[in-house]
């Protein structure tokens, strides 16, 4: 048994990846493109330029002013199920639509941060562990050198 040490070490694949400089480090968003033909990358460059126009605070303002154009003839009518229509068809659909791409484009960007923030803490944690293991391999052979006196001395 004092040949064989009591512990060996085995790195895991993805730290060996990740200190080899294999890793192509945290996922964003803009990472999930479809790219596999050039219609895929088309239309993924094509939503992506649509949602980037719509999906603005100004756009939402003028969905909002076009929706007005309308509310005059709306209250005109006096009638509550074209109020209502208006209401549900026009204005909210209209500014939501480019409220909610706001909001959504708002939660990617805090997403990604996250995500490079947890790939920092993850690249520190991994190289703290690694310095833990080079320190435990440089004790292992302190103990076994003194085991090997031990043992020398006890059989003296």
């Amino acid at each position: 048994m004092a040949d064989q040490p009591a512990y060996l070490y085995h790195q895991h694949p993805r730290t060996t990846e990740r200190i080899s400089g294999g890793d192509p480090g945290p996922v964003h968003v803009a990472d999930q493109l479809r790219r596999e033909s050039s219609s895929a990358r088309f239309n993924a460059w094509l939503a992506v330029k649509v949602t980037g126009g719509v999906g603005t605070m100004w756009c939402a303002y003028a969905f909002a002013a076009l929706a007005f154009v309308s509310l005059p003839s709306a209250i005109s009518s006096h009638d509550p199920v074209v109020l209502v229509s208006w209401i549900s068809q026009t204005f909210l659909q209209l500014v939501l639509l480019s409220v909610i791409i706001v909001g959504q484009n708002v939660l990617a960007a805090a997403a990604d941060k996250r995500s490079e923030a947890t790939y920092e803490d993850a690249a520190a944690v991994l190289h703290e562990a690694v310095q833990i293991q080079r320190h435990l391999a440089s004790q292992d052979k302190v103990l076994e050198a003194l085991q090997s006196k031990l043992a020398a001395l006890s059989k003296a």
